[in-house]
């Protein structure tokens, strides 16, 4: 993991804590000595906490050069995320006791998917379709928990187009799927806080080999970010206990629609060969009128 004087965050603090206020600097000592507290709190709670105005939190995060409060707990939200443990998440506000934590998860995930919505930058999300389209060959990659979301992405791609492949960034055999791929391939990476350190290793290698990487996290400080060629984030605005899964499902839901549309005749084709195979061999439950007679 990074010290903790390089999240961009904390440096932003540390580097402008001599040019700020008295009181400006009170909040900024407060944050760095308490992130985990300072990350729930609002611009009331904060400056109660600091015992200062709230107009001087604002000041305070303008001067950092963040565009409002809610972009300043993002960042910090993301800083702390990356180095909790387990243990520290099940203590997190909200995760024992009482509580109505099926609604709280469902409004979660809602607000994610609407920070994602406004937030999100198309031609991204197009050079993405377009590299889909265009690339021979496909390897959909993750590790532990985004195993998950890769294994859907590259399933529902499976149904698209040829030439794609799924990895699982734990197992080591992932190495040898891209040396022998060849030069240029696309490689999709999916990663989610803790980053593993496998993944990381294979977008090194990714790199090294010549193909093109391209990563989907759930937020900018994802180390895989520095060596892709382009990235799509997706924060969360709330700090999960494992994961918040529904903002990466949309993207690929969208993602394989996209493509499906931009392919058309290729698209329409491919289809009908997967569904003869499936007729052909038994593969799906296929409702027939005889059955009911027998």
């Amino acid at each position: 993991m990074k010290q903790k004087q390089s999240y961009p965050v904390i440096k932003h603090i540390m580097t402008h804590l001599v040019s700020l206020t008295p009181k400006g600097r009170v909040i900024g000592r407060f944050v760095l000595q308490y992130p985990l507290k300072a990350v729930f709190m609002t611009t009331r709670e904060l400056s109660e906490a600091c015992g200062v105005s709230e107009a001087t939190v604002v000041r305070f995060v303008n001067q950092l050069g963040f565009g409002g409060y809610g972009e300043f707990l993002q960042a910090l939200r993301d800083y702390v995320d990356t180095g909790l443990t387990l243990q520290d998440r099940a203590d997190l506000p909200g995760m024992k006791g009482p509580g109505d934590r099926f609604h709280k998860v469902v409004f979660d995930e809602m607000d994610n998917l609407k920070q994602f919505y406004d937030s999100i930058d198309m031609n991204t999300m197009q050079l993405f379709v377009d590299s889909l389209a265009k690339s021979p060959w496909v390897y959909v990659v993750g590790s532990r928990l985004s195993y998950t979301f890769a294994y859907y992405l590259g399933w529902s791609l499976t149904k698209v187009r040829k030439g794609v492949h799924i990895l699982n960034g734990s197992d080591s055999t992932a190495i040898d799927w891209l040396t022998n791929a060849p030069t240029d391939s696309l490689v999709v990476m999916i990663s989610t806080s803790r980053y593993p350190n496998e993944l990381i290793k294979l977008g090194k290698v990714a790199r090294r080999l010549g193909h093109r990487l391209f990563v989907i996290a759930d937020s900018s400080l994802c180390p895989l970010i520095q060596f892709a060629h382009t990235a799509l984030t997706a924060p969360s605005k709330a700090i999960p206990l494992i994961g918040n899964p529904s903002t990466i499902f949309c993207i690929a839901n969208y993602l394989v629609l996209e493509l499906a549309n931009s392919l058309d005749s290729p698209f329409s084709s491919h289809q009908k060969k997967l569904e003869q195979v499936y007729l052909e061999n038994d593969i799906l439950f296929n409702l027939q009128v005889e059955d009911f007679d027998r």
